[in-house]
C-alpha cells in the first residue's frame, strides 16, 4: 500500500516502510546534485531524513512519519541524479521499522 505525506510517497511492504520522492516533488527540486544522510537511527515525524542539493533548492527532507530507519539508499551518495528516476527502486531515500500504524494509515492514499 502506497500513502503520501506532503511531497513524499511511503510505500508499506510488510512491515518495511520505504519514502521516495513524488513526481512533484522531484519536478520542483530540479536536478539532484548532492544527498547527505542524516545519522540519525530513530527518526520522529518532521526530522530530517537527508540533506539535498538540487538545481532549483537546497532542502532537509522531513520524515513524513516516524520510525527506526533500518535502510539507506547509500548509492544516491555516488549518484544523486537517481533521486530524479521515474524508477521506485533507484528513487527512494530510506526504508523504516517500528512505524506507528495508526500514523501511516492517516496519511493521504497515493
Amino acid at each position: 500500500m502506497k500513502k503520501r505525506g506532503d511531497y513524499l510517497f511511503v510505500e508499506k511492504d510488510n512491515d518495511v516502510y520505504t519514502v521516495s520522492l513524488t513526481p512533484e516533488l522531484q519536478d520542483d527540486i530540479g536536478t539532484v546534485g548532492y544527498v547527505e544522510f542524516k545519522d540519525e537511527d530513530n527518526v520522529k515525524k518532521g526530522d530530517a531524513l537527508a540533506k539535498l542539493e538540487a538545481s532549483k533548492t537546497v532542502l532537509d527532507i522531513p520524515a513524513p512519519i516516524g520510525g527506526k530507519v533500518v535502510e539507506k539508499n547509500t548509492k544516491l551518495e555516488n549518484d544523486p541524479k537517481l533521486l530524479n528516476s521515474p524508477d521506485d527502486k533507484q528513487n527512494w531515500l530510506v526504508k523504516l521499522s517500528g512505524v506507528d500504524e495508526s500514523a501511516f494509515d492517516q496519511l493521504k492514499n497515493a
